[in-house]
């Protein structure tokens, strides 16, 4: 617990700590309006799920791009950090692939209107894109290899030929509401699967 100095402040390194909690807050909301109604919509929506008003919104992120980016990096990070827990907590390898490909797929949902959001920025978007990769491959190589060490997959599937498959099957969601990326991403991970005797 932050101890006031003797002239009754709190120490600002709280203040930062707080802060950086609601913007967390504000991040998770915006991603899982994001998912569900695209990145275009409205920041009241945003900030309802959030519970907090537009102004901090705004305050936080002047721009529509700029909080796309910064979900963007968020879900970057969570992805990163869920894949190790998820191998941990999971009944196998397999499962935790399964989980880490379930958020994989939402933060792509969101990805794909980021090019949208960032129409005049190509270096900021191919900058976000590199920074994509170096966290999220060997992520999702850890993964593969826990799977592959199991025996619940067959060897020789890379991390990043994985991505790009699950990619390209969220790419249709965009334009078909009935369409459900992650019924094919789940027969694409059967797929990888080692027969059982």
């Amino acid at each position: 617990m932050p101890t006031a100095s003797h002239s009754g402040e709190v120490p600002p390194r709280s203040k930062r700590a707080d802060a950086q909690r609601n913007q967390q807050t504000l991040l998770t909301a915006a991603a899982a309006v994001f998912v569900t109604s695209g990145v275009d919509a409205p920041i009241r929506e945003i900030a309802a799920r959030a519970g907090v008003g537009m102004g901090t919104i705004y305050r936080h992120f002047p721009t529509r791009a700029d909080l796309v980016v910064a979900v963007y990096r968020h879900q970057v990070e969570t992805c990163a950090e869920a894949g190790p827990h998820l191998l941990a907590d999971a009944d196998s390898p397999l499962d935790a692939l399964r989980q880490w490909a379930d958020l994989f797929v939402d933060f792509l949902v969101t990805k794909h209107g980021l090019a949208n959001a960032m129409q005049s920025d190509s270096s900021g978007f191919d900058a976000l894109h590199t920074y994509f990769l170096d966290r999220l491959v060997p992520v999702c190589a850890q993964l593969l290899d826990a799977a592959v060490e199991a025996g619940e997959i067959r060897s020789g599937t890379q991390a990043y030929e994985l991505m790009r498959g699950i990619g390209n099957l969220c790419i249709g969601r965009d334009g078909d509401p009935r369409y459900d990326p992650r019924r094919l991403v789940e027969l694409l991970l059967r797929g990888l699967q080692r027969p059982q005797p």
